[in-house]
């Protein structure tokens, strides 16, 4: 197949293009480096089915020359922005980055007739839920702009799949971990480690819960939905079926450093606003499909770890 990855320099997106390639489909990468890093794909360059692009998924008269040019088989739209803090801080930085980048490059597929679509979607769409989390889950009530922005462009991708008959698979990530990452709980707690080697400071009371994936699992479940699910339109969770504390990622980071910094707590049950503070995702209907994680939940925040410090 002819694929078009946008957002392809990415955490996750890099993971996608390795896995994509062994599969022997035909790449084109659309990034605007914002959040992605041409380092991420280094490895890539070259290659007669890779190519690289680095373009605003916004200036239309570029992208509509990239699809007219590429005549894509598929899309996999992972550009957004994952920054939660800084879309909470400004929201024009969700709008544009999170919802407009998903509504353009719907409207490019319907323009030139491309017919299959992925979607990267998150745990954030569901706000405060404090009920296990499955895929018909609702109301639906954000308290992010990031979340708002997802939403959003699930809404359209719905009414794009349908009104355009083009083919749709959606998953939702939990919190992902591993290479390449460029923020998150574990990133932060090295980063501040390695300023302060004797402190941590940990935002929240630490007893915030969330289930972790490790990016090859998530990567691999996101292959096996687009091969095994056949529906015009697939919604589904991935995931580890367990959670991890972030009180224990802070441990974990100490002892894979080496150190015996002390824990301190800012306090409060979240660690900014926007911060969902514990979730649990059911996962019985992907686990059906066929696919499960490799990892657990702290099994894969060790080996992110592990790998960060190259370990």
């Amino acid at each position: 197949m002819r694929i078009l990855i946008t957002g392809g320099a990415g955490f996750v997106g890099s993971h996608l293009c390795d896995a994509l390639l062994e599969r022997n489909h035909d790449l084109t990468v659309v990034d605007n480096l914002i959040l992605g890093r041409k380092e991420n794909i280094s490895h890539l360059l070259g290659r007669s089915d890779f190519e690289f692009i680095e373009e605003d998924l916004l200036h239309e008269k570029a992208m509509r020359d990239i699809f007219k040019n590429g005549k894509f088989d598929m899309v996999y739209h992972l550009a957004a922005n994952s920054d939660i803090q800084k879309g909470g801080k400004d929201p024009m930085v969700d709008y544009n980055l999170t919802f407009n980048t998903t509504f353009h490059v719907l409207q490019y597929m319907k323009e030139f007739g491309v017919k299959k679509f992925f979607f990267a979607s998150t745990s954030a769409i569901y706000g405060e839920a404090y009920d296990v989390l499955n895929e018909d889950y609702g109301p639906l009530r954000p308290v992010s702009n990031y979340g708002a922005g997802k939403l959003a462009s699930e809404a359209f991708i719905s009414a794009f799949s349908s009104t355009y008959q083009i083919q749709t698979w959606i998953t939702r990530f939990p919190n992902v971990v591993g290479e390449r990452f460029t923020h998150g709980v574990i990133y932060d707690f090295i980063h501040k480690l390695q300023k302060s080697p004797a402190e941590l400071v940990v935002l929240g009371n630490g007893e915030q819960c969330k289930p972790y994936v490790y990016v090859k699992d998530l990567v691999a479940g996101i292959l096996h939905v687009v091969g095994h699910a056949t529906d015009p339109y697939n919604v589904y969770m991935l995931g580890s079926d367990t959670r991890t504390k972030v009180k224990e990622i802070a441990a974990m980071v100490i002892e894979e450093m080496g150190l015996e910094a002390k824990i301190k707590y800012t306090g409060g049950d979240r660690g900014w606003v926007g911060d969902v503070p514990e979730f649990r995702y059911d996962l019985s209907k992907v686990n059906r499909l066929g696919w499960k994680a490799a990892y657990t939940s702290n099994e894969s925040v060790r080996l992110a770890i592990q790998k960060a410090l190259g370990k």
